[in-house]
């Protein structure tokens, strides 16, 4: 039988659904966590009045807290997922992809994290 992979390939072990079924995974499920938890978040804000008071009540409740949380690290993370795929798809540098891929991983953290302690500091009242 002929093994038409490089040397290289054959090296490192990758081939034909290696690496990126696990990224295809990823994305998928957490597309899937993300309709109920943005369905949660766009009747709950539907449903406050709006004035700054209410919705900061609102998110002084550990169960609504938990919630945001989850939905603000499941949105940075299936974005950073998406990225990288449409940045290896399009930027043909090696370098460059490679470059960008790192530091969209690192914005999209950076925001998440951002997110997720403003959603703290509402919720220990700071």
């Amino acid at each position: 039988m002929n093994d038409y992979r490089s040397p290289l390939s054959r090296v490192k072990g990758l081939g034909s659904a290696k690496d990126g079924t696990s990224h295809f995974w990823h994305q998928r499920l957490t597309a899937l966590a993300l309709i109920p938890l943005v369905l949660w978040f766009c009747f709950g804000l539907a449903s406050l009045p709006a004035d700054y008071q209410s919705l900061t009540s609102y998110i002084q409740q550990p169960v609504v807290a938990t919630g945001l949380i989850l939905l603000i690290a499941m949105v940075f993370y299936h974005a950073q997922l998406g990225l990288q795929i449409v940045l290896e798809d399009y930027v043909s540098s090696h370098s460059i992809r490679t470059i960008t891929i790192i530091i969209t991983g690192f914005v999209c953290l950076f925001c998440a994290l951002i997110g997720i302690v403003a959603v703290i500091k509402i919720l220990v009242g700071a």
